[in-house]
């Protein structure tokens, strides 16, 4: 089957799993790094590419997670990203100069520094439909680079391709130096005290700057010859308990190796939906027992992790226990315990009665539970 065939066939089965009449939810970058920290979980991946809304599948099922931002988190985020990038982004590219090109920071002086901001293109992305706006910012990028100075992108349109559809992401800002590179910037609304922030926060930003920074990559190789796309992401944060605006250098390289990694790892879309009874639709006006049939025909890898990056996790969390699996322990045990897959079969390996006992996970449990019934009788006998 051609390509052009082969992808409209593709986005036509992926429509009848979301539902005909159900608009499909874009893929973002915070759903791609949550994605790629769990490529084995085809649930998840068939789910994001048919543009499938979680939110409302979980309600759907009885299992509604409160993952994700509150209205007041979205509200004060947007506001803060509006005070960052006023006045043509002079602050945001004045940050940009302190900590990514301090040998092309202007003199501070406003003299200097209104002429700086000037100096800064900020090019119109507008255009019809993300496939538009993707060719439009390609187009823009190519343009800034031989122009030469300083160029503010302003969420910017990017495509990236997952495990064999296309996904559209939209960065808070890229930024053009006059020596042609380019470097993503995050925008977040948690605070940075006394130049610290959050490493947990920090490290979702980092990760979510790395699949902006991998789809960026993908635009400077169309380009001859290539600008440099950056490691180092500028993260943007109020100041300590004020709405001013900070930010800090963050090395991104390996998030963005481990996620380029990952996402290769990912089982093809197609593929998935391939194996999948005809028929199955996710769209949550369904009955409550249809949908769980169509959800548990794809297969998940669950993991506590999961909470605190996935819309379906309590309902996975559900499944999983019900079926006594042992990812419900988290994938480090779950990686010393081999080929068992259930609570029974690890208990049973522990107590003698199953298991080889050559096996370095079933002798480590045999141990433990030896050691633990020497620890109890100490306890009960003086």
């Amino acid at each position: 089957m051609p390509p052009q065939t082969r992808g409209t066939a593709l986005r036509h089965r992926l429509a009848e799993l979301r539902g005909p009449a159900v608009p499909a939810k874009a893929l973002d970058a915070r759903a791609l790094a949550a994605l790629a920290a769990n490529p084995g979980c085809r649930r998840r991946a068939i789910l994001d590419g048919a543009g499938v809304d979680k939110t409302a599948l979980a309600g759907a099922l009885g299992a509604p997670s409160a993952f994700g931002q509150s209205q007041f988190a979205l509200t004060r985020g947007n506001a803060f990203e509006a005070k960052v990038k006023a006045d043509g982004g002079a602050e945001l590219l004045r940050l940009v100069r302190k900590h990514l090109d301090p040998g092309a920071a202007p003199d501070e002086t406003a003299e200097s520094a209104e002429s700086a901001e000037r100096a800064a293109a900020v090019p119109n992305l507008s255009a019809i439909g993300p496939e538009g706006r993707t060719a439009r910012t390609a187009l823009a990028l190519r343009e800034a680079v031989e122009a030469g100075g300083w160029s503010l992108f302003d969420h910017p349109m990017l495509a990236l391709e997952v495990a064999g559809s296309p996904a559209f992401l939209e960065p808070d800002a890229v930024v053009v130096h006059p020596d042609g590179s380019w470097t993503v910037v995050e925008i977040k609304s948690f605070p940075m005290l006394d130049g610290s922030a959050d490493p947990a926060k920090v490290g979702a930003a980092a990760r979510q700057a790395a699949v902006y920074v991998l789809a960026l990559e993908k635009v400077a190789a169309r380009l001859t010859p290539a600008p440099r796309v950056r490691h180092d992401v500028l993260l943007v944060c109020p100041k300590d308990f004020s709405n001013l605006p900070t930010a800090r250098a963050v090395d991104v390289r390996r998030q963005r190796a481990v996620t380029a990694r990952q996402l290769d790892r990912l089982t093809r879309i197609e593929d998935i939906a391939d194996a999948l009874p005809e028929g199955t639709c996710f769209a949550p006006d369904l009955p409550a027992e249809q949908l769980a049939q169509a959800v548990d025909a794809v297969p998940a890898t669950y993991a506590p992790e999961c909470l605190s990056a996935c819309e379906l996790a309590f309902h996975c969390r559900q499944r999983s226990r019900a079926g006594d699996e042992v990812t419900a322990l988290g994938r480090a045990v779950r990686a010393e315990l081999g080929g068992l897959t259930t609570v029974e079969d690890v208990l049973s390996a522990a107590r003698g009665e199953t298991g080889d006992p050559d096996d370095p996970a079933v002798a480590a449990l045999r141990r433990a539970a030896a050691l633990r019934a020497e620890a109890l009788r100490g306890a009960v006998c003086p």
